[in-house]
Formats: structure tokens, sequence, C-alpha cells
């Protein structure tokens, strides 16, 4: 297993919010970074494997057995059986016509339209996420969302960072130096995730609309992050009607991308994922 340094898992957890690297009192300091590696397409998280199948039930399952010597009986007549209002079974329902596939939007407005419906949809989101660095590394964890405002990303072992929004700041802990970074929510591009409305033209500058296959990709700018612009890719499943994945390029032009899937909009978070303790940097 490779080791995951605490610098490197500190940048990982700052990269997932698409925070800039920068100087400052409130920013984490890495003693050394790398150039960015060229962006790679990622790939969809692999589909749950399927469960199999049962094995074919074996023929004369259930029925007598012949005894050897004697005559097979011939099958008894049956009447026609008569159902009256007292004993008819029920019938079975009607068959639902089979759900209309979702079409792609048509328009910039349409699916601008459709991604800001879709954000304003839920109050509440939980789920899985799969993070990838610029340089290749891969991450996973839990996400959990409670709007307005709170988010918790909760990553996996052996990384032992993690990120918690109560409304006001997002902190970034590392549990295992005992260690808590702030950061003002507005200065984190992921306000989308957390705004109570969500209003794409409004909040930023959309700067491409695209649909391959059943994933529309919409393109913004942010210019309130801290340290700059930073640049936005949100793909989302207009047939499944859910977010895929984004792609955060920051100021500093490091690339990161989190997919998201296993996603519940039904349940509601515990209050306790979105505590900060501020006496831990007082």
């Amino acid at each position: 297993m490779t080791r995951i340094s605490p610098l490197q898992a500190s940048f990982s957890a700052i990269a997932a919010l698409g925070l800039a690297v920068v100087a400052g009192p409130l920013a984490a300091q890495p003693l050394s970074l790398q150039p960015a590696a060229p962006a790679t397409a990622t790939a969809r998280p692999a589909a749950p494997r399927a469960l199999p199948l049962p094995p074919p039930r074996p023929v004369g399952l259930g029925t007598p057995r012949a005894v050897a010597g004697a005559a097979t009986p011939a099958p008894a007549a049956t009447a026609t059986p008569v159902f009256t209002a007292a004993n008819e079974p029920p019938r079975p329902p009607a068959a639902t016509p089979a759900k209309a596939k979702a079409s792609a939007p048509q328009t910039r407005e349409e699916a601008i339209d459709r991604i800001n419906t879709y954000f304003n949809s839920f109050s509440s989101l939980q789920g899985d996420f799969i993070q990838f660095a610029s340089d290749g590394r891969r991450f996973e964890g839990k996400l959990y969302i409670q709007r307005p405002g709170k988010m918790r990303f909760e990553y996996r072992p052996p990384v032992t960072m993690e990120v918690v929004a109560d409304g006001t700041s997002v902190a970034i802990r590392d549990k295992k130096l005992a260690t808590q970074d702030l950061y003002s929510i507005g200065q984190t591009p992921l306000k989308f995730l957390v705004k109570e409305r969500m209003d794409i033209n409004r909040d930023s500058t959309v700067t491409g609309v695209s649909t391959d296959g059943d994933v529309l990709s919409v393109k913004i700018e942010d210019r309130s992050t801290l340290g700059g612009t930073s640049k936005i890719t949100l793909k989302y499943d207009f047939v499944a009607n859910e977010l895929r994945q984004w792609i955060v390029v920051d100021p500093q032009g490091y690339e990161t991308s989190v997919s998201v899937y296993n996603l519940d909009t039904q349940r509601r978070p515990d209050p306790k994922n979105f505590v900060i303790n501020y006496e831990r940097v007082l």
C-alpha cells in the first residue's frame, strides 16, 4: 500500500475544495509542490458487481418419482374452474408503461435550468466519492451534505484528513497531527454543493455547455475563491438525474476531479458530522 504523508493528505483535502495553496495565516503551507501533471480522462466509478443468477431449476423437481414396473397413470381430467364474485382471485395489476427516457437539453438555457433544478431538488445528500489528484493519486471516502452551508468529506485510511463545513467556516483537520486550518466558506468553489438555492448564472460565469451521451457538462468560473479564479466542470447524468462528477482547476492550475456514487437524498445526515471545534485553533 502506498504511504500517504500528512503533507500529501493535507494538500489532497485542500484540492477537494479547489482551494489554491497560497501564503497566509489561514492557508495550509506545503513544503514543495510538483508541477501539475497533464489532465487525464477519468472514468466513471466501476458499476456495482452484478449478483449471480440462481442455477436453472432441475427438470422434474417437485414431481413424484416413477416406480419401476408400475404403470404410469393417465393424467386425471380436470374441470375448468368457474369463478364467481365470491371466489374470483385478484387480478394482476395492469402493466405500468415504461418511463420515457429523459431527452438531452436542446439549448444552453435548458441545460443550465436542468442543473439548477437538480441541485434545488434536495436539502440533504450523502454518498461515496473517489478523488483523483493531478498527479494521479486516488483517495476515497464518504460525503455528507446538509443545506444550507454544511458539508463533510470523510477520507478512508491511510488518509488522516477530514473536511468539515458548519455553515460559516470550512475546517481542514489532520486527525493524526491534531492540526486544523480554517477558511471562509465563501472562499471555496464548492459553494454549489451547500447553497440553499442554486443559480449558476447569478453565482458564477458559465463558459461552456456540452453533452456526451447521457452526461451533461457545464463549465463555470468562480472569481471569488481564495487565490483567484477557479474553473469548475459539473457533470450531471440527466437520465439518472444525478450528479456524477466535478472537476476543479484551482488558480495555480492544479486539477482535481471528484466522482460521486451511491447518492442518497432521502436520509438526513447526523448533525454531529458538521461540528467544528474552534477551541483547537485559539
